[in-house]
Formats: structure tokens, C-alpha cells, sequence
């Protein structure tokens, strides 16, 4: 086995999020089961991780019970499900040792969020010296505030402020990112495609 698939908080937590209303893929579960369904059947390494804020009162927060995989997405018996707190799903977790436990060189990554804990995951993979393929259509992202914002704002204040940041000039920037630095960009159409 020498690649895996990173499933990086696909997790119920966003959807307890007004802006998730916003999403650049609210169907990205559906993605993700693709990639999985492909990945098992070719005998890949499956991954699950998930991020955690305990004792925040946030959906993050697992006493609040949304920190779970979302609907249609199930770990099988002797896949991995790692909890963070931060941002790359290696910070505080133990997927390097058991990506080199199982000689894991070619990593795949998806989930949520596009810029945030999906490319930090990404660019950690690479600096370690795996060979990393970002599945761009099967991650998912939301608005971004400028800098600065007034917090606690609803959505459609934050969409009606022409600083906010689009959800596809995210994905364009993470794209943009990540292309031939950090990993090859590619599609789940492409991904299930290839053997």
C-alpha cells in the first residue's frame, strides 16, 4: 500500500453554520464518498480526521455531538479516524507515523475547508515528502470576511460587502497556491479515472 486518501473534517459541525448556506459545494460529502469508494477499491489507505475545539461551545466542540462524520460517510474496520485541534491533520495526531507505518508515499487530499485546514494539510504532506494530489472539487469552503470585519455579522451582511472574499476566488487562490508547489491539482472525475 503505497497511497491514502485524507479525509479532512468532513464533519456535521459546518453544517450547524450559517454561512455553510454559502458553501462553494454543499454536496462535497457526496465527493468525498467518491474518492473513498475509489480509494478502497483499489486497496488505498483511507483516513479520517476530524477537528476538535473542546470546551468552546462551538459546533467544533464535541460535547455538542456534531463532531461526526456527515451523512453518507462511514469509516470501515481498520480505517484510521484522527481528532486535531489545529489546523493540519498531522499537528497533534499520529498520521505521519502510520503513513510510513504502512509505506504510504502518495497522499490524496479532500474535505473542509478549501484554504484552511485542507491546504495546511497539503502543504504539511509535502514538506514531509509525500507525493500530494489536492482533489479540488472535493473540497468545500465558505465566504471569507476581509480583515478586520465586524464579527457576528449574518450572511447576507457578509455577502453584501463587496470585501468579503467569493468562495470560487478561494478555491481560485488555492489553486493558484498549491498547483506545482505543493501538490498536483486535480478533479474527481480525473482521480476515478485512473488506475
Amino acid at each position: 500500500m503505497t497511497r491514502a486518501l485524507l479525509v479532512v473534517d468532513t464533519q456535521k459541525s459546518f453544517l450547524q453554520r450559517e454561512t455553510w448556506q454559502a458553501s462553494s459545494n454543499p454536496d462535497v460529502a457526496d465527493d468525498v464518498a467518491a474518492l473513498v469508494a475509489h480509494a478502497r477499491g483499489r486497496g488505498d489507505l483511507v483516513v479520517w480526521v476530524l477537528h476538535t475545539e473542546p470546551g468552546t461551545g462551538t459546533p467544533f466542540d464535541p460535547a455538542l455531538g456534531f463532531v461526526q462524520l456527515m451523512d453518507g460517510l462511514e469509516p470501515q474496520q481498520g480505517e484510521p479516524v484522527l481528532y486535531k485541534n489545529v489546523h493540519s491533520a498531522f499537528g497533534g495526531t499520529d498520521l505521519q507515523r502510520i503513513l510510513d507505518g504502512r509505506g504510504v508515499s502518495e497522499v490524496a487530499v479532500c474535505g473542509i475547508r478549501t484554504e484552511q485546514c485542507c491546504e495546511t494539510t497539503t502543504r504539511a504532506a509535502s514538506d514531509l515528502g509525500y507525493d500530494v494530489t489536492f482533489v479540488v472539487d472535493a473540497t468545500a469552503t465558505e465566504p471569507i470576511q476581509a480583515p478586520g470585519a465586524q464579527p457576528g455579522r449574518s450572511l447576507a451582511e457578509i455577502l453584501a460587502d463587496p470585501s468579503t472574499l467569493g468562495t470560487q476566488d478561494v478555491v481560485t487562490r488555492t489553486v493558484y497556491a498549491l498547483s506545482g508547489r505543493f501538490a498536483r491539482i486535480a478533479t474527481v472525475a480525473e482521480v476515478v479515472g485512473v488506475d
